[in-house]
C-alpha cells in the first residue's frame, strides 16, 4: 500500500448508515407538500411510512404513489388537534406495528393578519394545531419509543421561528415554541437514546404558497430574499429528514437544520 493512502474499506458502504429498513415512521400532514416529500424520502430509504392528514382521498393517492415507486406506506387519518383521535391512532400503531421509530410532525396552519384582528378563539385554535399538538404527538410517540430504547422525534418548524414579519405573530410564536420544544425534548429523552431535532424550511414553492409564488411582486421578492435567488423545490426538504431519522444522525440532538437557500443569513 502506498504510504499516506487509506486501506480499502472492508465494511458495508457508508451509505447504509442512511438506511431506514425495518423502521416505522409517522409523518403528519403528509397528504401533500413538504410532508409528502418527506414521506416519499423516508419510504425510499426503506421505512414503512404512516401517512397522516384529514383528507383520506389525498392520503390514499399518496400511499399509492409511494407503493408504485417501490416503497411501503399506509394511511392513518386523524386530526392532530383531536385528543381522542390521537390516542386511538397511536393505539392502532402499537397494535398493528408494535413500534414507532420515527415521528415527523409537519402539520401547521397559518393565518396572516394583524394580531389585533384575531379573536381569542382564533389564537387558541392556531396554537392548538401548531404548538400544542406537537407536544402531544411527541409525548405519545415517546411512549412507544421508550420500551425499545431508541427513537427519532423530528419537528418541522420554520424560519418564521427565527425571523419575523408583521401580520404573522401567532404562527411565528408557535414555530418559535416548537424550536424550544425540540431542545427541551432533547434534554428529556436524550438519556433514553431518543433524539429530538427540527427542520426549519425557508421559502418553498408548495401548494400552500402557490398564490404568493404566482404573484409577480411577492414571488420575486421572496426568491431574491435568498442567496440562491429562487424558491425551494418541495423535494429539497427531504434529505434533512432522512438524515435526522437515520443512524447517521445518532449523535445529533437538540438542533434545528435550516433548509432555506441561505435566506436567514442574508443581510
Amino acid at each position: 500500500m502506498v504510504q499516506g493512502t487509506r486501506p480499502p474499506m472492508n465494511t458495508p458502504p457508508y451509505l447504509t448508515r442512511f438506511e431506514l429498513t425495518g423502521k416505522v415512521a409517522l409523518v403528519t400532514g403528509s397528504g401533500r407538500g413538504l410532508g409528502l416529500e418527506i414521506a416519499r424520502a423516508l419510504a425510499g430509504a426503506g421505512a414503512h411510512v404512516l401517512l397522516n392528514g384529514r383528507n383520506e382521498a389525498a392520503l390514499h393517492e399518496a400511499a399509492d404513489s409511494i407503493g408504485a415507486a417501490g416503497g411501503a406506506a399506509s394511511c392513518l387519518p386523524f386530526d392532530v388537534s383531536d385528543a381522542a383521535g390521537v390516542r386511538e391512532s397511536f393505539a392502532r400503531i402499537e397494535s398493528e406495528h408494535g413500534r414507532l421509530d420515527v415521528l415527523v410532525q409537519n402539520v401547521g396552519q397559518r393565518n396572516r393578519k394583524p394580531l389585533a384582528d384575531f379573536t381569542d378563539e382564533e389564537i387558541r385554535g392556531l396554537l392548538e394545531v401548531d404548538l400544542v399538538a406537537g407536544l402531544v404527538l411527541a409525548r405519545e410517540s415517546a411512549r412507544l419509543m421508550l420500551p425499545r430504547g431508541e427513537g427519532r422525534l423530528i419537528a418541522v418548524t420554520s424560519v418564521a421561528g427565527q425571523i419575523a414579519r408583521a401580520g404573522d405573530a401567532v404562527y411565528t410564536a408557535a414555530k418559535a415554541g416548537l424550536a424550544g420544544m425540540v431542545r427541551a425534548l432533547a434534554a428529556e429523552y436524550g438519556p433514553h437514546n431518543i433524539t429530538s431535532n427540527g427542520i426549519a424550511p425557508g421559502f418553498f414553492a408548495t401548494e400552500t404558497n402557490a398564490a404568493i409564488v404566482g404573484d409577480p411582486e411577492k414571488g420575486r421578492y421572496f426568491a431574491e430574499r435568498t442567496p440562491m435567488r429562487r424558491w425551494g423545490r418541495p423535494e429539497e426538504i427531504a434529505g434533512a429528514a432522512v438524515f435526522l431519522a437515520s443512524p447517521a444522525a445518532s449523535y445529533v440532538n437538540g438542533h434545528i437544520i435550516t433548509v432555506d437557500g441561505g435566506a436567514t443569513i442574508l443581510m
